[in-house]
């Protein structure tokens, strides 16, 4: 998130520093959103991640932990860069709309729901694609991104990559606010300085308290988005909408059930949110000074 006296970069330059941030984070966490799928799909123990992982390891090989990486690559850079670029965009407009005279952590909550919103439109046909490939039953099902993408558009029709985008507005919009709501709250309270690895720690603060915050907020959303996506069109479909998955976890399973895969997913989004913000921000005041002069 920018500093409120700044100007939003124009929207290409957004649309860049989102992206790169993304990639970024992504390609250093990835392996924990991998047992965090396996985790919410599970009904059993939970084996821990170590155990996870080189479980993994051992019975299907060390790549095994970046499967189903590729459709997050694809849409990681749009899905950043929609993050950062919409958060931007709804605050330039609800400043105008509402009459704020400058950023505070209600209209951060306000413009991080909206871009969550609109992040998750863009997302969900390849969060249900990376969902399929993740999940262990599917092991050998599927040959690769676009045969993943091939065989659920002919078992279960274009729309079936659309299953689960309500669960993916949820989860996404409630991450979001408290994101960037938190990320507003942590800068405002942190020492102000000029010196560039100041701020680097600042930020870096600032995204990691707002990740894990944000990830025990949206963490029952994530469990019955995955649940939703791994519905493969075989057998009763138990699961459709968000709120009365919830409740059908939470009876059968137990209110626990509702933050299976929370470390895993704690571990990537919460040092993840500092690495994103570290980037943006470094990214973005690159552009500032080389390229637009400011």
């Amino acid at each position: 998130m920018s500093d409120s006296a700044q100007k939003p970069l124009p929207f290409g330059f957004q649309f860049l520093a989102g992206a790169i941030a993304g990639v970024s984070e992504i390609l250093v966490m990835y392996p924990l959103d991998v047992v965090k799928t396996r985790a919410q799909l599970s009904t059993g123990a939970n084996t821990g991640i170590i155990t996870t992982m080189s479980n993994m390891v051992k019975n299907e090989g060390a790549a095994s932990l970046y499967r189903g990486i590729l459709p997050p690559i694809m849409v990681e850079a749009p899905k950043r860069a929609t993050k950062f670029a919409a958060n931007e965009q709804y605050t330039a407009l609800y400043k105008k709309m509402f009459g704020f005279e400058k950023v505070t952590q209600s209209l951060s909550v306000m413009t991080g729901v909206s871009a969550g919103i609109t992040e998750a439109f863009l997302i969900v046909p390849f969060e249900l694609v990376k969902v399929r490939m993740q999940d262990k039953r599917n092991l050998g099902k599927y040959n690769g991104t676009a045969d993943t993408f091939k065989k659920i558009i002919a078992s279960e029709g274009a729309l079936a990559l659309f299953n689960g985008l309500e669960a993916t507005m949820w989860r996404h919009a409630v991450w979001n606010g408290a994101y960037f709501g938190l990320i507003f709250t942590v800068k405002d309270n942190m020492p102000k300085s000029k010196d560039p690895n100041q701020q680097r720690i600042t930020n870096f603060a600032a995204g990691t308290v707002g990740g894990i915050v944000a990830t025990a907020f949206n963490t029952p959303f994530d469990v019955v988005k995955t649940r939703i996506q791994g519905y493969d069109g075989v057998g009763v479909k138990k699961y459709n909408w968000t709120l009365p998955a919830l409740a059908t976890v939470a009876k059968e399973e137990g209110m626990a059930s509702l933050y299976r895969g929370f470390l895993p997913k704690v571990l990537r989004l919460g040092p993840g949110g500092g690495i994103l913000l570290v980037v943006f921000e470094t990214v973005s005041g690159f552009i500032r000074k080389n390229i637009l002069k400011e």
